[in-house]
């Protein structure tokens, strides 16, 4: 585990008319985390809130250049089924992160769960945006629970 690492959990359905509110809450718990010691933060590559995450990141980079953006991601086939605007997007921050780490080079069912036990393993803290009970996000953060990460769920502050 790093000490000094902060992973990203959320749904990738976001709703339209908070976007600026989750992401200037996103804002405010980084610039926290960075001020007591963080300096990495690791996302998932996903659609909606890891997308939301990393570009957050990307921006409070050029203020603190010490941080680090590490892209966790299941596979180079994560993009498979995007539209074109969403792959654009990914392929800018793929070409800005500090390092890119991936848990298969073939998709499978089990590499998404890798790349969420990946990030947990190696954050101290977790930012999320959770509304259910179910799922991927869910389920990563029943995982961080388990590992005694301190969680700081931003849906909870909406």
């Amino acid at each position: 585990m790093n000490e000094q690492a902060c992973c990203f959990s959320g749904h990738r359905d976001l709703p339209k008319k908070q976007l600026l509110h989750i992401n200037n809450l996103l804002v405010k718990h980084i610039l926290k985390l960075i001020h007591i010691g963080v300096n990495t933060f690791i996302c998932g590559g996903a659609l909606g809130f890891d997308t939301l995450a990393a570009l957050t990141v990307l921006k409070i980079r050029s203020i603190y250049p010490h941080i680090q953006l590490v892209l966790a991601l299941p596979s180079p086939m994560q993009t498979n089924g995007w539209n074109t605007n969403d792959i654009a997007v990914y392929q800018t921050i793929l070409k800005q992160a500090n390092h890119v780490v991936y848990m298969s080079q073939e998709h499978h069912g089990g590499c998404m769960h890798m790349r969420n036990h990946y990030m947990v393993d190696n954050s101290l803290y977790c930012i999320c945006y959770l509304t259910k009970q179910t799922g991927g996000t869910a389920y990563t953060i029943q995982y961080a629970k388990k590992k005694n990460r301190h969680i700081i769920n931003i849906a909870n502050e909406l």
